[in-house]
């Protein structure tokens, strides 16, 4: 069966394993999903991600992180869907939960955070939120 949405399934994965406690969750490969990973590794929501099998039908490996037993990740959503793309200016993208959390940006300079985009001063589709 062919996946639909495979960035979204990711994050389902993510929210599914801190549910259930994990330390790391697994998902197919893909560029998209690696530069996502790639964003939460640095603003700090997951602990590493690591490539398994670099050929094609590869796996990432998700390293989850959690904070005095809590998960680090509070929520995390799907904002563009492939059904229902969603597009932002710089100037018209607003903070969420008050600048606490994150937006994911896919911009014509690469898949980056809410907060290097207002630096680059670059705007595009909205990934996903993540608090």
């Amino acid at each position: 069966m062919a996946m639909n949405d495979p960035l979204g399934d990711m994050l389902t994965r993510i929210r599914n394993g801190q549910k259930a406690r994990m330390q790391s969750v697994r998902s197919p490969a893909s560029r998209l999903r690696a530069n996502v990973l790639e964003v939460l590794k640095r603003e700090g929501y997951i602990r590493n991600y690591s490539a398994e099998n670099e050929k094609p039908g590869g796996e990432l490996v998700i390293e989850l992180k959690y904070h005095e037993g809590e998960p680090v990740i509070r929520e995390i959503k799907r904002v563009s869907t492939p059904g229902r793309r969603v597009y932002s200016k710089i100037a018209d993208l607003p903070r969420f939960y008050n600048g606490l959390g994150i937006s994911i940006l896919s911009t014509p300079r690469g898949v980056m955070s809410d907060s290097e985009a207002r630096t680059a001063n670059v705007g595009g589709e909205v990934l996903c939120r993540v608090f």
